[in-house]
């Protein structure tokens, strides 16, 4: 699959991320456009800054996922939904203890370490389709 060019905005936030949490992120950012690929029910997403983070909307769908890290906690990255869905209910229920959870918000994995990538890209498809289960 062909990636979508980055828009400068979300270049420039990735760019200020260490490349131990920076290689991961990217990684799951080719997830996210690969999961919306094989669904046609998503559609194009679209690719901005979402509280200083990469974040991918579908028009229609689903809820936004956004890639976040933070200086205060250097050795993690998470992938965060919005905290008034039940996505991450679902995603405890669906995969307990195969991912660290931040309360209703999101995962968080270590930069140490990659994430379980069939998991991860289960999670990003409920995400990405929550508004089509009504």
């Amino acid at each position: 699959m062909d990636m979508p060019d980055m828009p400068r905005e979300v270049a420039e936030a990735f760019e200020g991320i260490p490349l131990a949490a920076r290689a991961p992120m990217l990684a799951a950012r080719g997830l996210i456009f690969e999961v919306a690929a094989a669904d046609a029910r998503i559609g194009p997403l679209t690719e901005m800054l979402r509280w200083g983070e990469p974040s991918y909307r579908p028009k229609r769908s689903g809820t936004t996922v956004r890639l976040g890290w933070s200086p205060k906690r250097p050795g993690q990255w998470g992938v965060f939904v919005s905290c008034q869905t039940t996505l991450v209910e679902g995603f405890r229920a669906r995969h307990g203890a195969a991912f660290r959870y931040d309360g209703n918000r999101g995962l968080v994995f270590a930069t140490s370490s990659p994430p379980p990538s069939d998991a991860l890209a289960a999670c990003l498809a409920d995400a990405l389709t929550y508004k089509l289960r009504g």
